[in-house]
């Protein structure tokens, strides 16, 4: 009788302690709140803070930036961890949800695929035989800078057979080889084997403008080249209006997306970054309609929620979306939840998330909490999404360098 209880205590015991080791895992080391927010973590309530000096209030009351050091208590009674919370200022955006158009000029050429060359000795491929790679970004070539296919095109046919230094990146790494043009028999004329890209051009939703700083942020995710999957590496770009005309609906194994066609040449704004959170840049008009407060991720919870999205001309709705998971620990910055679909309009016109639905702001308890970034091929009505704070705080890096540049 008693090994059994002891068995069974033993078991629990194990069990309880898992529990609570998985639990820690997901409360992030470093908590950031808005000013007299209460310390809590919405998508964990099960967790809650004590803080760890006896003068630390629990409910923020002060106005100035220390960092307070609180224990994490699971049940309120089960010491956890220790968690730094930071406290900052309540931020408040104008949220969009209007489709935008971008148009992008690439810092350099991307290789974009390779092609063999027939010569008079046999099919050669001196792109490849010079170490290239898809997705590698040509900078110079004979210490010319090439920003164009023009401009590799131009020097390729010039070259003949004498060798040319290119200077590359792959993966972020700088790096030079030699390349050497053969003939191409079919054409009589040299050719290098690659296929190159010096420019994109899509279309997104906006997720909000911050009219204080004069800068607009959308997408949730950068730009990436079509064929290597690639962020582009960016020269220069702007921000054109967009109408949404149709749509291809999205259905299990298959994501559907928007249509769409620019609708005038005038820019609304200039692109400053395309990295992996998404596209930033300078407005030069703004949406002032929905001044909204920015959720810090403390404060979103599972449960429902809504988006704001465009699948008809250049005016948003709302329709309904149940976020399902919230991750405070994820080390993909644009994985920060998970959202399903609920409402039947958009499911019965759409299918589900549509490509072209990334950037599209996600709103609950009448605070903007993130923008829709992916769908999940295999289940089109779920997705990710990422925090609007972490957007924020990109933006507000991209404003801080600006200004000194400007200065």
């Amino acid at each position: 009788m008693y090994k059994k209880i002891l068995k069974t205590l033993f078991t629990f015991g194990i069990v309880f302690s898992l529990a609570i080791m998985y639990i820690s895992s997901k409360v992030p080391d470093n908590l950031y709140i808005n000013y007299g927010q209460d310390i809590n973590i919405g998508s964990i309530p099960i967790v809650t803070f004590k803080p760890k000096e006896k003068e630390a209030p629990s409910r923020q009351i002060q106005t100035n930036n220390e960092p307070l050091l609180y224990s994490a208590d699971f049940l309120g009674v089960f010491p956890m961890k220790e968690v730094v919370i930071n406290q900052t200022e309540q931020r408040y955006v104008s949220v969009s949800g209007k489709p935008f158009g971008i148009k992008m000029f690439c810092d350099g050429v991307m290789v974009v695929g390779f092609s063999d060359i027939l010569t008079s000795t046999g099919y050669q491929n001196p792109a490849k035989l010079a170490g290239l790679k898809i997705g590698d970004i040509i900078l110079s070539m004979n210490d010319e800078n090439v920003q164009t296919n023009e401009d590799v095109e131009k020097i390729i046919k010039s070259s003949k057979n004498i060798p040319i230094k290119i200077s590359y990146l792959h993966d972020d790494e700088q790096r030079t080889t030699l390349l050497t043009t053969v003939r191409d028999v079919n054409i009589d004329n040299y050719r290098s084997g690659m296929w190159v890209r010096d420019s994109g051009a899509g279309i997104g939703t906006m997720t909000f403008y911050d009219c204080s700083l004069g800068f607009f942020a959308g997408l949730g995710h950068g730009i990436k080249d079509v064929d290597t999957h690639k962020e582009l590496r960016l020269l220069s770009g702007e921000i054109v209006p967009v109408k949404i005309t149709g749509l291809v609906k999205s259905k299990n194994g298959s994501a559907g997306r928007l249509k769409g066609s620019f609708t005038s040449s005038t820019a609304n704004g200039k692109v400053l970054y395309n990295g992996e959170t998404g596209v930033y840049g300078k407005a030069y008009s703004f949406e002032k309609e929905i001044l909204m407060p920015v959720a810090t991720p403390a404060e979103i919870k599972t449960g429902p929620a809504y988006i704001l999205t465009t699948i008809n001309g250049t005016s948003p709705q709302k329709y309904k979306i149940e976020i399902e998971k919230v991750n405070l620990t994820s080390k993909d910055p644009i994985k920060n939840m998970v959202i399903r679909i609920t409402d039947p309009q958009l499911l019965s016109l759409t299918g589900g998330i549509l490509r072209g639905f990334s950037g599209s702001p996600i709103i609950q308890n009448d605070k903007l909490v993130g923008a829709v970034t992916h769908v999940f091929v295999n289940q089109v009505d779920r997705g990710y999404g990422i925090f609007a704070y972490n957007m924020l705080n990109t933006m507000d890096a991209i404003a801080a360098k600006q200004s000194k540049k400007v200065a």
